[in-house]
């Protein structure tokens, strides 16, 4: 059983996953959109930065256990990991999961398994599952043949911290939400496969629900450590002594503020949460309204800093100002820019007519986004040479030793407590 696995999604998340199912000696598809990166794969490098993914990779490709494609091949089971965005108003955007589900229905066969991935708002399992059974009414799904369908369904979220992936793949617990009884036997038998943490099986909105609530919880923690860091600049407090200080009581741990919440989890996750409930989730939305406020906020104090450069020589423009912002990534050291704080930031100093000096050592190039602005990717010691302004936005650990360089500057904007 399964030892032909289809990964639809070669990013984040899909890239890893089938690269350790096939080390782990199953045959590996890997279909994606992407041209490049179907190249990437199979020219047994990476497209992205994650430790020790481009070893396995390469084994893997070079061994013959896995190949990547453009065209959908049959398989044993197909594991959906593509990306599920909101679109305007906050509404989740389940157009990658159709597009996938619609993708892989030519190649099905009955006893086949279909695990969706992707973080999803409640129901795009069933949903999934219906937009299969359109394709193929030839064959049975669990929505109308439960157990003794054709196609089995289930949801299993990733739940991994990016730069530690592959371990996380390996070692954490996986919650499998099967549409029936068989398929999440059948899901767990496969991810016994790779995982050594346990297979805890639900039904599938409550998989879904949980990789909501577990991202939810977290947003709202940061929430508070962020509004906190400005309610702390107001009085002048240092909010890093302050929290050093609240977590030595033994029953509180605050997290860490910084520029907002970026990523493709915390920053989008709670909004399916809003979105289905709009009128229960008030606590949920405040948190998102809160860390959303947050770039906006570290803006302002970037203007505030401009405007004293240039009253203190009124000879110069804006246009003569240097702005440094340090990172780029939504958290440290990754290359990882989706829904980065740090990245809005730094697109809105450049708006500004300020020239911005934008230090990221885990990126060769900047986003297309920043084309027709004047930001150019600069190495962090002539930044810091040139910069009127430094605002560090991520505790990237390249920038570790920088503290005593930037102590004292009057112009610096730390929000990560560097």
């Amino acid at each position: 059983m399964f030892d032909r696995i289809s990964m639809v999604g070669l990013g984040y998340i899909g890239l890893p996953t089938a690269a350790l199912f096939a080390a782990h000696g199953t045959r590996v598809i890997g279909l994606d959109v992407s041209s490049h990166v179907v190249e990437t794969i199979n020219a047994g490098k990476i497209h992205l930065v994650e430790p020790d993914l481009d070893g396995v990779v390469h084994k893997v490709v070079s061994e013959g256990r896995l190949h990547a494609t453009l065209e959908p091949e049959p398989a044993d089971a197909f594991i959906i990991a593509v990306p599920t965005p909101f679109n305007e108003g906050y509404e989740p955007d389940l157009s990658y999961i159709a597009s996938a589900a619609r993708m892989i229905a030519p190649v099905l066969e009955a006893g086949n398994l279909v695990v969706l991935e992707s973080t999803s708002p409640i129901g795009a399992t069933d949903k999934m599952a219906e937009w299969l059974a359109e394709a193929r009414p030839d064959l049975s799904f669990p929505q109308d043949a439960g157990n003794d369908a054709d196609i089995q369904i289930a949801h299993c979220p990733e739940r991994v911290l990016p730069g530690h992936v592959l371990s996380e793949l390996i070692e954490n617990d996986r919650i499998i939400g099967g549409m029936t009884e068989r398929a999440s036997e059948m899901a767990v038998a496969m991810y016994k496969k790779v995982v050594r943490g346990d297979c805890v099986v639900t039904d599938a909105r409550t998989a879904e629900m949980c990789k909501l609530t577990e991202n939810s919880s977290r947003d709202v923690q940061i929430a508070f450590a962020n509004e906190l860091s400005v309610i702390c600049d107001k009085f002048g407090i240092d909010v890093w002594e302050l929290i050093s200080l609240a977590n030595r009581h033994p029953r509180v741990n605050i997290l860490q503020p910084g520029a907002g919440v970026g990523g493709h989890c915390i920053a989008v996750d709670p909004w399916f949460i809003v979105s289905s409930a709009p009128d229960q989730a008030r606590l949920i939305r405040t948190a998102r309204e809160v860390n959303d406020a947050k770039p906006d906020w570290v803006l302002q104090k970037g203007k505030d800093a401009i405007m004293a450069a240039l009253a203190a020589n009124p000879s110069r423009t804006m246009s003569d100002i240097k702005v440094a912002c340090l990172g780029l990534a939504f958290k440290p050291d990754i290359d990882d820019l989706r829904e980065s704080p740090a990245l809005r930031i730094t697109r809105d100093f450049g708006a500004l007519g300020c020239r911005v000096l934008a230090v990221e050592p885990h990126i060769d190039e900047l986003p297309e986004s920043f084309s027709d602005l004047p930001i150019s990717l600069t190495p962090v010691d002539e930044a810091l040479a040139q910069a009127d302004v430094v605002c560090v936005l991520v505790r990237h650990s390249a920038f570790a030793g920088l503290a005593e360089k930037l102590h004292g500057k009057a112009s610096l904007i730390d929000v990560v407590g560097l």
